[in-house]
């Protein structure tokens, strides 16, 4: 029997934008993935916690976005488990509770620069493929050549949570920038205004 391939798109979504989207497409689409499932994480132990929208919102944003895509699914695994969370006690979780799938991570070349800073990543590495995109001004250093990465031709993508975030508190319309119901949602509960 061949194991379900997933990949593990983990983010903070605060909030979920069109190259979020974008990407899990084409990496759905491009590789050998079946489906691509969203980790929200509830705090990167990397990034500061004060500007992040509460878990259940981000959640819900994610799963309005994703709607009834069958090659998506949303994962609020992390929220049950300790915090700040870190990946590979939440990959090896995973695989504990679905031994039959090959989960892959989807990051960019700016996390594999830093991978060495993540909790065992040798760990990680030996254990777990790497799915990795272009970032722009990260070559991914010198992890770019481990054996469990895989560089994927992905389009480099300019939008961030960030840009997201300064463009919706001075009043842009960034409607074109969103999944529809995820802004219809933020627009609602005037997130981030």
């Amino acid at each position: 029997m061949i194991p379900e391939r997933i990949g593990l798109f983990f983010g903070s979504f605060n909030p979920i934008h069109i190259g979020h989207m974008m990407l899990a497409n084409y990496m759905v689409e491009f590789t050998d993935l079946h489906k691509v499932w969203f980790i929200v994480s509830p705090h990167n132990p990397l990034k500061e916690k004060k500007s992040l929208l509460q878990d259940h919102h981000r959640l819900d944003m994610v799963i309005k976005a994703i709607d009834d895509d069958p090659r998506f699914e949303v994962s609020d695994i992390e929220f049950r488990m300790p915090q700040p969370s870190y990946t590979i006690d939440t990959l090896t979780r995973l695989s504990e509770r679905h031994p039959n799938t090959a989960f892959s991570m989807i990051c960019g070349t700016d996390s594999l620069e830093n991978i060495h800073k993540w909790k065992n990543h040798e760990m990680l590495m030996q254990n777990y493929r790497l799915l990795v995109y272009p970032r722009s001004g990260f070559t991914g250093g010198q992890h770019l050549k481990h054996p469990s990465v895989q560089l994927v031709d992905a389009p480099e993508i300019e939008i961030s949570s960030s840009f997201i975030r300064r463009a919706v508190s001075v009043g842009k319309n960034i409607s074109y920038f969103m999944p529809p119901k995820a802004f219809e949602y933020m627009t609602l509960m005037h997130f981030y205004e």
